[in-house]
């Protein structure tokens, strides 16, 4: 009997995973499809829609949201979406432009005079549109974003440190900050917040009620996937990653039946159920190219795309002869690709674990609805990520490329730790554990293993990030032969970026302070005096002709003037023990004062 109701159970649970196969003769085949794309790229699971005109062909689901409990995926089962995410905060500039609020082609200082390029042509003149379409010259700086605790406000005042790879206009370069500026403009413009406006604008009015804007909201949900990662075959769960502060350029967690509701809007010119949601004249230009990316002539992979530019939050391109207008998304254990093709009237949306699941299953049923003849997307795609894995791990191998064996780092480990800031990145705290360096940037925690002289392999151990290959973490000394900064290549085609040690002052009070006063003649010049003196629980440095300097306590009788790097005053004792001299060191040279 136990038998019996072990395999009701079972036949239940296979019919529950199984029964969401589509009824649509174009898409037969899709639930075997699907399944083994499942198993060869040993995914969880991934949900699907499909849409033609005004109808709504196929929502549903395949493999697991929860592997362990063994439920399973269905047409509400809540995924993050990520860039994908895109095309809904641009559609927002798109209705304020209708109502006469913004006007893409203005330099967007208009309305956001926060927003500071490093580049003063780029602040003059980088418009809304440059902004929509990664026109603006700057690449995408994501490890500044990237897991971090910082604001949206924080995030947004980075964007001014960070380096341009191109001039405004010249180049097309994908950057997600350029969509968080749009987020804070469209807070701007309506006087609320980001979050209010996809709700009042977008979700409600389509009725996107299974649909929010956090993994916050997201884990309460009754019906939500988990994230997922694969490593040598094996499939495990991972804890959300929070993106709220980017919330503009990615934190969209859907299912695929609101998703249906959101490209049959488009296909429909903006219209859903007869009301106009997306201006048609916005949806037009949201389409067309805007700004080219690459080249158009078919690349020799993938000889079925070619033509491909981007529009508003919207990548277009012609896929085997069919217009696309297509977007994807990845946030940590999510891919989802959304798409449609205008002249067809035909929306796709996937969303999965895997990459190449959302992306085979996309182009299964394309071409099926298409009426196009058979690709092996599966093998094709199976193929292409092995190829550039494999690539990845030749680029690891050979990581002694330039290595210098048997060096030793300049100082003791313990020199090294502290903490690095860089207005543009945040910050990185090192501390020594167990006779090693251990790393937190953002929320994520790395391990540096000693690569040669004063350079160390930044090890990713972050679980959803394990598959990155080591950074290389280069530490400088100043003048005084301490530990200054460390530099990381976080950043192709720019400069490396900067992190400047943290001086970490000592606790002393005024009394411990006024021991230091009084006046230090120069031996250098006599007769020139250096004053020093407390002001409320401070100790300060003048020198005439020069500015007044406040003086931080770094070790005993050590000071650093604060706005000078490489810059410090030690004082020495008498026998007596009393303050009877000083010594600025500085990069030019060590300048002794005697205390008068």
């Amino acid at each position: 009997m136990k038998k019996i109701n072990f395999l009701f159970a079972s036949l239940l649970l296979f019919a529950n995973i199984y029964s969401q196969s589509p009824t649509d003769p174009r898409l037969k085949g899709l639930d075997t499809f699907a399944l083994k794309v499942l198993k060869d790229w040993h995914a969880a699971g991934v949900t699907i829609a499909v849409v033609e005109k005004n109808k709504v062909i196929y929502t549903g689901g395949f493999g697991y949201r929860d592997m362990d409990k063994k439920l399973p995926v269905t047409e509400n089962t809540q995924f993050a979406i990520g860039s994908c995410s895109k095309a809904f905060t641009a559609s927002i500039l798109g209705m304020l432009v209708n109502d006469g609020k913004a006007d893409l082609d203005k330099p967007v200082k208009n309305y956001l005079p926060e927003l500071k390029f490093q580049n003063e042509y780029t602040n003059d003149h980088a418009t809304l549109r440059d902004m929509m379409c990664h026109r603006t010259g700057l690449p995408r700086h994501d490890v500044s974003w990237y897991a971090s605790w910082a604001t949206r406000n924080e995030l947004l005042e980075r964007i001014q440190y960070m380096e341009p790879t191109a001039e405004l206009r010249a180049k097309w370069q994908y950057n997600n900050f350029m969509f968080l500026a749009q987020g804070v403009v469209i807070e701007k413009l309506t006087g609320k917040s980001w979050e209010e406006n996809m709700k009042e604008k977008i979700l409600k009015p389509l009725g996107m009620d299974n649909t929010n804007l956090s993994t916050t909201d997201m884990e309460k949900s009754t019906d939500h996937s988990l994230a997922f990662v694969t490593k040598d075959s094996s499939v495990k769960s991972i804890p959300y990653r929070n993106i709220d502060a980017m919330g503009p350029a990615g934190s969209v967690n859907s299912c695929a039946k609101d998703m249906a509701k959101w490209l049959i809007t488009w296909i429909n010119n903006g219209k859903y159920k007869g009301k106009e949601i997306i201006p048609s004249s916005y949806r037009n230009e949201a389409m067309t190219i805007q700004m080219a990316i690459g080249g158009g002539a078919p690349a020799a992979e993938n000889p079925d795309v070619h033509i491909t530019g981007y529009g508003f939050g919207w990548m277009i391109s012609s896929y085997r002869g069919h217009y696309r207008v297509e977007h994807g998304g990845g946030i940590d254990g999510f891919i989802t690709t959304t798409g449609f093709f205008p002249s067809d009237s035909i929306g796709i949306f996937v969303s999965s674990n895997q990459g190449g699941v959302s992306s085979s299953i996309r182009n299964f049923i394309a071409d099926r609805m298409l009426k196009l003849s058979y690709r092996n997307w599966n093998k094709y795609l199976l193929d292409a990520n092995k190829k550039a894995a494999d690539a990845a791990k030749s680029v690891i191998k050979n990581d002694s490329t330039g290595h210098v064996f048997n060096t030793k780092p300049t100082h003791d480990l313990k020199d090294y730790a502290g903490t690095y800031k860089s207005p543009g990145y945040g910050s990185i705290d090192i501390t020594l554990k167990d006779g090693g360096l251990i790393s937190k940037f953002n929320s994520i925690d790395i391990r540096l293993d000693h690569y040669h002289y004063d350079q160390f392999n930044a090890i990713i151990l972050d679980p959803s990030l394990e598959d990155q290959g080591p950074i290389r973490f280069s530490f400088h000394t100043d003048v005084s032969g301490k530990i200054s900064k460390l530099t990381a290549p976080f950043e192709a085609g720019v400069k490396d970026i900067e992190f400047e040690k943290e001086t970490k002052a000592m606790d002393l009070n005024k009394s411990d302070l006024k021991k230091y006063e009084g006046e230090y003649e120069m031996e250098i010049a006599p007769g020139q005096f250096a004053k020093f003196y407390v002001k409320g629980e401070k100790l300060y440095a003048f020198i005439e002709g020069q500015p007044e300097y406040e003086l931080v306590p770094v070790e005993k009788n050590i000071f650093d003037l604060k706005i000078l790097k490489g810059y410090s005053v030690k004082f020495e004792e008498n026998e007596k023990g009393e303050i009877s001299s000083c010594s600025f060191v500085q990069p030019n040279g060590t300048f002794k004062a005697k205390k008068k």
